[in-house]
């Protein structure tokens, strides 16, 4: 769905935005309020601030709890990856980059 930018006679494309968020440890995320939160919060902020852009948050969680960054194994960022090939997202936001991953190489791949 697009909808017409007052400011511009251009339409705004819709842009799906997924936040990906990850802690390496258990530690915390037993709490009402833990760093996965935390992350998803400011992440939701930023998306936003950018709805003028088109930018609309998707509702799925894409969390990885106690999974280390060095690696691509992970659950949800399987899942994230697998939506976006389908089409369902558009957008990846995370709060800092080494969240999605701490490899370089990995990184790399998955730009």
């Amino acid at each position: 769905m697009t909808r017409r930018d007052p400011a511009s006679p251009t339409l705004t494309r819709k842009r799906r935005c997924a936040v990906y968020t990850r802690k390496s440890t258990d530690e915390g995320l037993e709490k009402e309020f833990n760093s996965l939160d935390a992350q998803r919060e400011s992440c939701e902020a930023y998306i936003a601030s950018q709805r003028s852009e088109g930018w609309v948050l998707v509702h799925d969680r894409y969390d990885d709890g106690g999974v280390s960054g060095g690696t691509l194994e992970r659950p949800a960022l399987k899942r994230l990856l697998a939506d976006i090939e389908a089409g369902l997202v558009d957008v990846v936001v995370v709060y800092k980059i080494d969240r999605l991953s701490r490899s370089l190489m990995d990184f790399a791949k998955l730009v």
